[in-house]
């Protein structure tokens, strides 16, 4: 598979394409190929994950003379599963996602959290391949320029504290969340979550965890409430 086009996207020039390689192997694509001397990439992705938090957190430390809770809140906004999937596809990195065909067929390559497992494993190879000093600045072109759009939209509130919030103040109720669906194989589970204010159900949402299926959820009672 050829490289140099995505190398020339996200201005970086790898030394080792079999390590980028793994990168963008799925598991699911090795339960179709077991016979091929193949690994994941969620090796990479785990360290990807550490990276991508210290560069943030480190940013933000030496940047911003804010509380810890802000910073805290700011952090969580910018390496949310949505945020990081959203760079993932302005760079196109599921073109090179490689994927079981059951996979494929269910639009693997569009889903947010194998987009964002996938960037999260490149700056992993980001990292091993160039140091510290590349992998920050691809996150501050890709990912930390999102920082500003951030703060003035007041989106680093998460939705299920925002819930929380409106809730308590207009009912004096604090809202719960339920397990409705669960639905895939292992590696790709799907859950749905109901957000309910007392008996009554108030919103759904779906993911591929209990967390951001909550998150999904609170939007959507957000959305359709009317206090």
């Amino acid at each position: 598979m050829e490289y140099e086009n995505l190398e020339k996207e996200i201005g970086v020039k790898f030394k080792d394409y079999e390590l980028l390689k793994k990168a963008f192997v799925h598991r699911s694509f090795l339960n179709e190929h077991k016979g091929r001397k193949m690994e994941s990439n969620e090796r990479l992705e785990f360290l990807g994950d550490a990276v991508l938090e210290l560069v943030v957190t480190e940013y933000l430390y030496l940047n911003y003379p804010n509380p810890e809770g802000e910073l805290t809140n700011w952090r969580s906004a910018l390496v949310k599963g949505e945020m990081i999937a959203k760079v993932s596809q302005q760079l196109h990195l599921g073109d090179f996602l490689q994927l079981s065909r059951g996979e494929e067929k269910s639009g693997g390559r569009e889903k947010d959290y194998l987009l964002a497992n996938t960037f999260e494993a490149v700056v992993g190879v980001i990292y091993l391949e160039l140091g510290y000093k590349a992998v920050q600045d691809f996150i501050a072109r890709f990912l930390l320029v999102s920082l500003k759009e951030i703060l003035a939209s007041g989106s680093y509130i998460d939705s299920k504290s925002k819930l929380q919030e409106v809730a308590q103040d207009k009912v004096g109720v604090t809202p719960v969340y339920n397990l409705e669906k669960e639905e895939g194989p292992d590696h790709d589970k799907i859950f749905t979550m109901g957000a309910y204010i007392g008996d009554k159900i108030v919103g759904k949402g779906s993911g591929g965890s209990k967390q951001i299926a909550e998150q999904k959820a609170a939007e959507d009672a957000l959305m359709r409430l009317k206090w």
